[in-house]
């Protein structure tokens, strides 16, 4: 099970995950990409969308993109109007500022209640959350 799922099947009343995207400059299709799994969320699928573009890193590209929106039954007409959005680029955007910011240099960079996390094992993560809630007693 992926790291972030059992984080959040271990504390399941007190943490949730927030995604921000920081597509890499130097990599071509990372832009497209963001904004096509921002415009799968408005259909309902962000997770999906974002667990299959990781699963083809390698060999993305436009084609891909939309290989996986029409693998996941998404509206294409919708999609496409939705990744070219101002709406979409301006959240990736706000995403990129956000990080840059929040001093975020690479992928995947993990906070906990705005800690930065430099140890991204299972126990760390647990041992930040437990140290961030016992402060809330």
């Amino acid at each position: 099970m992926p790291l972030l799922e059992q984080v959040l099947e271990n504390n399941p009343d007190t943490v949730k995950i927030s995604l921000k995207n920081m597509p890499l400059r130097f990599h071509k299709y990372a832009n497209p990409a963001a904004r096509a799994a921002l415009a799968a969320e408005k259909q309902g699928k962000f997770w999906e969308f974002h667990d299959e573009l990781f699963a083809i890193a390698p060999d993305l590209d436009p084609e891909a993109i939309t290989g996986i929106a029409t693998k996941l039954g998404l509206d294409l007409e919708k999609f496409q109007q939705d990744m070219e959005s101002d709406e979409i680029a301006e959240k990736v955007e706000k995403d990129l500022s956000d990080a840059q910011d929040a001093g975020v240099t690479g992928t995947p960079t993990i906070f906990v209640n705005g800690i930065k996390l430099k140890n991204r094992t299972l126990e760390a993560i647990q041992k930040l959350i437990d140290e961030e809630l016992a402060k809330k007693d």
